[in-house]
């Protein structure tokens, strides 16, 4: 009886106050949110612009004269190393420009009843059922709420999951201990493997999967807009945003540094299925979406190379099979890391399995080409952390930079700024006052260092430890 004396006071009592005044933010247009934030970004990209090439007072002509062509040459490599990021930055940079990210509201189309059947797709080792049990039932009410009914919510797992849900929506399948792929696949691959063999399969050529991951939560948007994606039938594979910040956080430095992730959905990866239709710079391996026969012709059976970034090699396999990509819109949301151990390993076997796949002798080079320049920027962060220390002590070896520093410039601008971006597409302001925003953004600047430390040792992680091993993060 209290607790319900209580909801009914509170009820009277929020009828009886005034409403709540909306921030400016929420009464702009999609429009006009857009503009703000090209103003935003552009801004931020000039602001770098004129630091790196504010002119110098008293400058030596010919600085070589006084420290040698050899540091010289070496301050101008240290210098063209940021520039591996810049394909990758102007991707990116055109994504976020080009199309309008705050469209939140993701509408139908078409009629449900045009739909072809949708499988989501979780895969798991089974390590965390209760995680397994929770998501699947999050997720089966999300799609009742949208309407969806030809669907069903498969588990495909090495451990067998108990007092999973009883529902004629939801379907369990236990890879065998002893089931091995013809190539050798191993890990995630492995697993994803067994559900194309033919003894196991139950889907048509024509239904779709949609891959999930263990922690990955489905929005209504996000069904809306695979949904859309799947009746308009242009494309075998399609991918949408992933957002890090839903529900309780449980480590906020790892959120923060997962956010430039986001802002890399809506530029690079946006704009690479938007404008080509490919996978230029690969993808991820969540909210990945496949019409079944592309993905069966495909595989995920490409040997140990294939076997640690899944996602990355078939979908360079993909691309190299002529298949097409779109973008998704809507959302899903996912958990950053728990602990900076847990996000070092996930860095590291990230490295790891691009390097891998960029190596492969299976991906001819045209394919790989860009996704090698984004693999060998990561493999300069090192010196891109150091690449001040000669402007520092020789200042006046900037002026034979300002060409370069220019492109430096636009790398390192358009960084921090996605970083801004990533935080504010990840936690809406509905969620934090502008206060609370507004030190998460300081907070996520003063980050940026860790990222690139972070970056290092799990680089230097990636090169040192055998490059077939996987490492599971706590969920």
């Amino acid at each position: 009886m209290m607790r319900k004396s209580r909801k009914t006071s509170s009820t009277i009592s929020t009828e009886n106050c005034p409403k709540k005044r909306v921030n400016r933010w929420f009464r702009l247009s999609p429009t006009c949110k857009h503009l703000l934030h090209c103003v935003a970004m552009l801004a931020t990209i000039a602001f770098f612009m004129r630091e790196y090439t504010r002119s110098k007072e008293g400058i030596i002509s010919e600085p070589y004269k006084n420290y040698g062509k050899c540091y010289k040459i070496l301050v101008y490599l240290l210098r063209l190393a940021p520039l591996l990021q810049l394909p990758h930055g102007l991707f990116n940079f055109l994504g976020l420009f080009l199309y309008n990210a705050f469209n939140d509201e993701v509408s139908l189309k078409y009629s449900l009843s045009g739909a072809p059947f949708l499988c989501f797709r979780i895969v798991t080792k089974g390590y965390f059922p209760d995680l397994v049990r929770g998501n699947v039932q999050k997720n089966l009410k999300i799609c009742h709420a949208v309407g969806l009914e030809k669907f069903v919510i498969e588990v495909v797992t090495e451990k067998y999951i108990e007092n999973l849900l009883e529902h004629p929506k939801i379907k369990q399948t236990v890879v065998p201990p002893d089931y091995q792929t013809k190539n050798g696949t191993l890990f995630k691959a492995r697993v994803l493997q067994y559900s194309l063999e033919d003894d196991v399969i139950f889907l048509g050529n024509k239904d779709y999967i949609v891959h999930l991951d263990e922690e990955t939560l489905l929005t209504e948007n996000s069904v809306r807009g695979i949904i859309n994606f799947v009746i308009e039938g242009k494309h075998a594979f399609g991918q949408g945003l992933v957002t890090y910040a839903s529900g309780e956080i449980v480590n906020w430095m790892n959120t923060l540094l997962d956010s430039i992730c986001v802002a890399d959905d809506m530029g690079k990866v946006q704009f690479q299925f938007r404008m080509f239709h490919k996978p230029l710079f690969g993808w991820k391996g969540s909210f990945m979406v496949a019409r079944f026969e592309a993905e069966r012709s495909v595989t995920f059976d490409h040997g140990l190379d294939g076997s640690i970034t899944e996602d990355n090699f078939f979908a360079m396999k993909a691309f190299e099979s002529g298949y097409t990509f779109d973008f998704i819109e809507g959302e899903m949301k996912e958990k950053s890391p728990f602990t900076l151990r847990d996000l070092l390993e996930q860095r590291e076997r990230f490295i790891k399995g691009l390097l891998l796949a960029v190596h492969s002798p299976k991906i001819s080079l045209k394919y790989k080409f860009l996704l090698g320049t984004f693999v060998y920027s990561l493999i300069m962060v090192p010196i891109a952390i150091i690449d001040f220390a000669p402007l520092t002590i020789f200042p006046e070896l900037d002026y034979w930079l300002l060409h370069l520093n220019v492109l430096v410039a636009f790398v390192r601008g358009l960084t921090v700024y996605m970083f801004i971006f990533g935080l504010g597409k990840s936690w809406s302001l509905k969620e934090l006052n502008k206060w609370e925003f507004c030190l998460s953004v300081v907070g996520n600047i003063c980050l940026l260092p860790i990222q690139y430390i972070v970056t290092t040792i799990s680089l230097f992680r990636a090169v040192i430890i055998s490059k077939h091993e996987f490492f599971i993060v706590q969920k």
